[in-house]
């Protein structure tokens, strides 16, 4: 779910787009977020890199979808060496 790299931290997510309000769901083996955007033109990929960097406080340009852009399943990528910014991420998302 969650995994430590040289560059920041990896975390898998599943995306339910069309939602009624963008929410994050804790799941047992996965993390899932649902988006108020439609899964087309991009709008869900921009929407949740927004989402996720108003959540955890943390620069658009410091979170990269590395895996799964035209997937519900996505591994993204938070580019931070800050150890104590790695702990707020993995707190909040598993809280």
């Amino acid at each position: 779910m969650i995994k430590e790299c040289a560059k920041g931290l990896i975390v898998n997510f599943k995306i339910i787009p069309n939602s009624s309000k963008n929410d994050l769901i804790l799941g047992e083996d996965l993390i899932k977020i649902k988006l108020t955007a439609q899964p087309v033109e991009n709008k869900a990929n921009k929407a949740l890199i927004q989402y996720l960097s108003k959540l955890l406080k943390i620069p658009k340009s410091n979170i990269e979808i590395i895996r799964g852009e035209t997937s519900k399943e996505k591994t993204v990528l938070f580019s931070t060496t800050d150890s104590d910014k790695k702990s707020f991420i993995i707190s909040q998302l598993t809280k």
